[in-house]
């Protein structure tokens, strides 16, 4: 849609719905044609694979990173007719239970607001995977070993997975 609007942030602040969440009428950004407005938090989970984690340290080529979540976001933009897609995701250490994205989509009707914010979520995992595409590490680190990787650490408990 030639009025849409996509923004997409890597950032290492922790991650808050604009304030135009509580009242859409705020938004200069969004058409007064959008009948539908979805917001989405993707929280890191205490349970990984069976285990127990602090959290998630993810790592990423500001620039690649960006691009790719910016095509994810374009093209949800023209594939749904979307007014508007904000695109957050979080990088460096990231607490369980804390925000690692954010995503809006705004939309003339709730369908095409649903299904893209399922889509872009899909596309972005997908996109993750490809380490190559992306350049994004996610590591994930047991409560035991945290950040202290001295000597003492045992390194065992440290699980790098690329997505």
């Amino acid at each position: 849609m030639a009025n849409s609007v996509s923004q997409v942030l890597l950032t290492e602040a922790p991650l808050e719905a604009p304030k135009e969440a509580v009242d859409p009428s705020t938004s200069l950004r969004t058409s007064l044609a959008a009948g539908a407005i979805v917001d989405f938090f993707g929280v890191v989970r205490k349970l990984e694979d069976g285990r127990e984690i602090d959290g998630i340290d993810y790592e990423a080529h500001q620039a690649m990173a960006e691009h790719q979540m910016r095509l994810i976001a374009d093209a949800a933009a023209e594939t749904f007719r979307l007014n508007e897609v904000l695109l957050h995701h979080r990088i460096g250490f990231v607490r369980a239970g804390e925000a690692s994205l954010f995503l809006r989509v705004s939309a003339q009707h709730r369908g095409a607001a649903f299904e893209a914010s399922r889509l872009i979520v899909d596309e972005l995992k997908k996109t993750h995977s490809r380490a190559a595409a992306v350049s994004d590490q996610k590591r994930e680190f047991d409560r035991l070993a945290r950040f202290d990787l001295t000597a003492d650490a045992d390194p065992s408990r440290l699980l790098i997975v690329r997505v």
